[in-house]
């Protein structure tokens, strides 16, 4: 009866608050469960940021209750709804390692998968470019004039990174910044000011550097209105 009663108390109850090496294991779990190189990257980034969110809070139970202030806490800096959703999937995975690991009680785990994302209105309209036809008409022709520069660099923006039009005239060199060996247009504000970072791909970077180089752009808009 001694020993059944000890190994009783020797064994750990799930934890209610995770310390940061606890969210740190579990996130190390997630992205090694992950075999794009994009999506490690893109969940590494999103967990870092509720890490840091979860951090800066008073230490509560790592619950249902503070997933929903967390998508609130989202939504008040305007996230897009389909960052907002990334974000909480990318903390429900975290959940799902943690009560793996018997870091986090089965209940509570249970309790943030029932978090829903935020709803996603609108539908797109339109006649949309497949991929083959957005490779030919950026390779149709080198620009050799400012104009063309700018023509191929603006393709490239909206093609590579699907801007709006609003998001593109508005778009700043300061902007464009390099985030973890990558290419991003940071905390861009966009329709219903909604703000997300968005990823940029090296040719699309190319073809803007060649443009601003050839009109001699350091700072400000990227796409001034006159051209020569």
């Amino acid at each position: 009866m001694r020993k059944s009663t000890t190994k009783r108390r020797r064994t750990k109850a799930p934890k209610r608050v995770l310390a940061l090496p606890d969210l740190e294991q579990s996130k190390a779990a997630v992205l090694n469960s992950l075999t794009s190189s994009s999506g490690q990257r893109t969940y590494n980034h999103a967990i870092q940021e509720f890490v840091t969110w979860y951090c800066s809070e008073p230490r509560l139970a790592f619950n249902r209750t503070v997933v929903l202030r967390y998508r609130i806490h989202l939504e008040q800096r305007h996230y897009a709804p389909a960052t907002i959703n990334l974000r909480l999937a990318a903390v429900r995975r975290v959940a799902y390692e943690a009560a793996d690991a018997g870091l986090l009680s089965p209940e509570l785990a249970a309790g943030i998968r029932r978090v829903k994302g935020v709803r996603r209105l609108g539908v797109r309209l339109g006649n949309w470019l497949t991929p083959e036809q957005g490779r030919r008409l950026l390779t149709r022709r080198t620009p050799t004039t400012l104009r063309e520069f700018r023509n191929h660099a603006i393709l490239g923006v909206l093609l590579g990174c699907g801007l709006r039009r609003g998001e593109l005239l508005a778009l700043q060199l300061g902007w464009i910044q390099q985030r973890e060996e990558h290419w991003v247009i940071a905390d861009l504000v966009g329709k219903g000011g909604h703000v997300r970072t968005v990823p940029m791909p090296t040719w699309v970077k190319d073809a803007i550097d060649a443009w601003t180089v050839a009109a001699g752009i350091t700072e400000g808009t990227v796409f001034p209105a006159c051209v020569t």
